[in-house]
């Protein structure tokens, strides 16, 4: 089972943001791990640290068999990740920026499929309202279904 494309979609375009922002400010930072931490963030306050958990800890399972790179990743207490800088491997920001990610990054696949999974447990208008909750600024598009043909 694949990643749907508007999850990837939707993970790349949070990605792309983030590494964007991180590209003015302090040290580099993984854009995998600001989007993942935005996520645990929002997503902690509304259901809880042991939701949250049990739903990152999911997504990376179902993320790993098509991300073998994501391996030595692991769930950590509290919803965090450990591992993951590891394998990430050093971003040129200008073809991220872009959007030329590798058609098997690991980042984009576990971000897909945590909000392929907030997607099937909280519904798309929650799944919304959590990303512009953690992305104040950013424009998510309600008249294009987050389910669509390929969700």
């Amino acid at each position: 089972m694949t990643t749907a494309p508007k999850m990837r979609d939707l993970a790349h375009q949070l990605l792309v943001y983030e590494a964007g922002a991180g590209k003015a400010s302090e040290p580099l930072e993984s854009p995998t791990l600001r989007v993942y931490e935005k996520l645990r963030q929002s997503l902690s306050i509304f259901a809880g640290v042991a939701a949250f958990e049990s739903l990152a800890f999911r997504a990376l399972m179902q993320a790993k068999s098509e991300a073998p790179d994501l391996w030595p990743v692991q769930v950590a207490a509290g919803g965090s990740l450990q591992g993951l800088g590891e394998f990430e491997p050093q971003i040129d920001m200008d073809k991220y920026l872009a959007g030329a990610f590798p058609v098997d990054d690991g980042g984009i696949v576990l971000i897909a499929r945590l909000l392929g999974l907030l997607l099937i447990f909280l519904g798309e208008a929650l799944t919304l309202s959590l990303l512009r909750n953690a992305w104040p600024g950013e424009a998510f598009d309600d008249r294009n279904s987050m389910h669509g043909r390929n969700a």
